[in-house]
């Protein structure tokens, strides 16, 4: 998609922002977003947050982050999915509101780990496949723009053990497909 051209910027259309981590990624989604904000006063920004607070050094983690970007870009409202984000994008996504994910490997993540345990005793619209289609197709009939944000784990050595390479591969078909 071309992005709205202003005067002085451009203001995001849909994008995909892929890199490493602590490569900037979810800094450059926050510009879009304070952009967005400030091209009209009728503009919405909603962070879609994907991260789950497993330990003390995640919790540490999204502290910093949320407080980091009600700093950087005040406007923007936050609300947590670690699971149902294809739900998260039909009930947020307006023409005047841009969204932002972060991050799609937390997401995937989140679906995938535990590997077998989770996925056995689900009914197959809950399975990670299902969340997968219905995510794209949401990211595909938003009126609005949806910025994405996810990681690049695919470009080193292959990984020992097999959850680890099958997650990778997973995470690599996503990326692909968004």
């Amino acid at each position: 998609l071309r992005p709205p051209m202003t005067s002085t910027r451009v203001i995001a259309a849909s994008e995909f922002i892929l890199g490493g981590q602590k490569s900037g990624k979810s800094r450059r989604a926050e510009m879009l977003a304070r952009d967005w904000l400030g091209a009209s006063p009728q503009h919405q920004t909603v962070l879609l947050a994907t991260g789950q607070a497993w330990d003390d050094e995640m919790r540490d983690r999204i502290t910093r982050h949320q407080r980091d970007r009600a700093e950087r870009v005040p406007g923007l409202a936050t609300v947590e999915v670690p699971l149902y984000l294809a739900d998260a994008i039909r009930t947020h996504s307006r023409a005047d509101t841009l969204l932002v994910v972060d991050c799609l490997t937390l997401w995937l993540t989140n679906w995938l780990m535990p590997v077998e345990e989770f996925e056995e005793n689900m009914p197959p619209a809950h399975t990670s496949q299902a969340q997968i289609a219905m995510l794209l197709e949401a990211i595909k009939q938003a009126p609005g723009p949806v910025v994405l944000v996810g990681n690049e784990i695919g470009l080193g050595v292959i990984p020992m053990g097999r959850e680890v390479r099958a997650f990778v591969d997973a995470l690599g078909c996503l990326n692909q497909n968004v």
